[in-house]
Parts: structure tokens; sequence; C-alpha cells
């Protein structure tokens, strides 16, 4: 079989920062009750006009570059987002157009923030079963525009951005080493966009009822994240063979300190083996994954050789996790 792994990757975040002073302005919060809770000081925001697939390209590009391989060769573009551009066509389509990709197909896929690591699965499958050769992964959302700025609970969570990874054939003892995805329906009301659907589409009502922002029943949700982050990461390791002291740096998804602290002491991780960007970012969805994990590349926290752990939980109920040796 051939083995597939992480060739490049590459993030993209906006200019525009919204500290926690900011919110205070806004609603009733402060950067006590706000950084106590969840760990975010600042997050990046989207300038009006600015679009999901804009972040995605530039991750692309990014992760193209890093790799060395031109956008021709790429065979698949999947975008993981629930901001897409619009519903269809596909916001991947669009980034396989803006990027040159012209070899490629391209699809969008909805998993909420565990989308990026059930786009990786895919790749990783495609590239093993020789569908195809060159598979880019991209996880980009503009959670800005789903946000409830009249909600104190939510509003101070969320940011913007974009991460990516080429995904492509490796050498042996290289590579994608097991995955562990998961799902429970039964919990989708916790966390969910109520209307925009065929269930509730779109009029005067549901926009005057704010129906169209994001809604989080925060308590259930912190539970069941707690509780998915660990078994997740667990099986993924047991399937690979690996043990805790295998892990060179685990990247969890950025929703919540208090939830990364609780999976690294839960696995006797010291701090600098666990990438951490919420403080800067905020809860970018999909995308905080690869990001942290670019920005861990990027400053030579991890390379060649090292095991590295993915791990995260989303609306759906959804959750995964996924190791590879860089």
């Amino acid at each position: 079989m051939i083995r597939a792994g992480i060739l490049g990757t590459g993030s993209a975040l906006p200019q525009r920062v919204l500290t926690n002073a900011d919110l205070e302005q806004m609603v009733d919060t402060n950067d006590e009750w706000i950084v106590t809770r969840t760990g975010i000081r600042e997050r990046r925001i989207a300038e009006p006009g600015e679009t999901t697939s804009d972040y995605a390209v530039a991750a692309c590009q990014q992760a193209l570059t890093r790799a060395g391989v031109e956008a021709a060769a790429v065979d698949m573009v999947i975008c993981a987002t629930v901001t897409p551009d619009m519903v269809f066509p596909a916001t991947a389509c669009l980034v396989q157009d803006r990027i040159g990709a012209v070899n490629a197909g391209a699809f969008d896929l909805s998993a909420a923030c565990t989308g990026f690591l059930y786009g990786l699965a895919c790749a990783a499958a495609m590239v093993q079963a020789g569908l195809n050769r060159y598979v880019l992964v991209c996880a980009a959302d503009l959670l800005s525009r789903i946000t409830d700025y009249e909600d104190r609970k939510t509003c101070v969570l969320f940011g913007d951005g974009a991460g990516a990874v080429l995904v492509g054939p490796v050498s042996e003892g290289r590579g994608f080493l097991s995955f562990d995805l998961g799902s429970d329906g039964s919990g989708g009301h916790f966390l969910y966009l109520p209307a925009g659907g065929s269930k509730m589409p779109a009029s005067l009502e549901t926009i005057s009822n704010r129906q169209h922002y994001l809604k989080m029943e925060g308590q259930e949700t912190f539970k069941f994240a707690v509780k998915a982050m660990a078994s997740s990461t667990e099986r993924v390791l047991e399937t690979a063979g690996l043990t805790k002291d295998d892990i060179d740096l685990l990247v969890p998804h950025q929703a919540n300190i208090r939830i990364i602290d609780a999976a690294r002491k839960r696995f006797g991780l010291d701090e600098d083996k666990v990438a951490v960007t919420i403080h800067k970012y905020g809860n970018t969805s999909a995308s905080s994954i690869p990001i942290a994990l670019d920005e861990a590349v990027q400053e030579g926290r991890v390379g060649s050789g090292d095991v590295v752990v993915m791990v995260g939980f989303g609306g759906g109920l959804t959750w995964g996790a996924a190791a590879v040796r860089l």
C-alpha cells in the first residue's frame, strides 16, 4: 500500500484583531471573565467583503509552496467549512480555480470543528488507494459571519482563519498511522445554526429572531468535549501501537484552554508538547488544528520523524483524532 503523509502546511489569518477590551464595549463582559473561562485574549476578524475562499486560497498556496508541488499536479481539493462562500458551488471549487489546480476534483466537507480531521482521513484513503497522488485539504471558516455579537456567552469565543496541508505519498516509516472518527447526532442541538437550510429557510421572521447565528449549550458541549478528546486520543494511539510517551506534539482543537489543559493532564504531557494558539486566535472552527500545526512546523517545534497527534470535536456532535509521523 502507498503510504500517505503530510508534505506541506500553510495558514492564513485576518489582519484585524478583536481584543477582549473591544468586546467589553460591545456586550456585558470583561477581560478577566473571558480569560479565566476560555483562555482567549484576542481573535482575528475578517474585513467586510472578504470571503472564506480568500483565506483558504492563501493557506493552500502556502502549503503547496512549502511542499514544492505545483498546483497543476493536485488531484483533489477538499475544503472543510461551515461558512462556505455560498451554499453552492462548493468553496473547494472556487479554491481549485483560483490556485490553478486545473486537473483537480473538488468538494466541501461539513463536520464543523472536526472537519479538518475528517478531510485528512478522506485524503489519506485516496492516496493510499492510489486514486489520487496529491490531495489538498483546507479548513477555513469566517465564524464572525455567524456569530451573534449580542450574545455574551458565544461572541467572545470565535474568530476567523484558514489552514491547509498537502497530503501525498511519503517514504516508509512516515505518514499517517491511524485515525479515529465518530459522531453522536443526538447531541446536534447543543451546537447548531437554526436557519438557512431546508428546515427553516431564510425569512423576515428568521432574521428578526436572530436565527442565522450559531447557538450553543456551553456546559453540555464542554462535558462532551473533555470526554471525546480523551477517548479519541486513546483510541488513535492504541490503533497506531503508540503510547502517550511517543507523542512529540499534541495539536488539539482550540476551543477552550480548560479543555486543552484537561487533555494535557490526562496524558501527562509537558506544556511544550501541546500546541496552544487559542489565546491569540480564539476558536476558528475546523481551521484551528491546521493553523496550530503550521505554526508549530514553522517554529521548528516539530519536524521530520516526529509523531504528531491531532484531536478535535465539533457540532454534529462529531469528534476525531489522527496520528501522523512527519
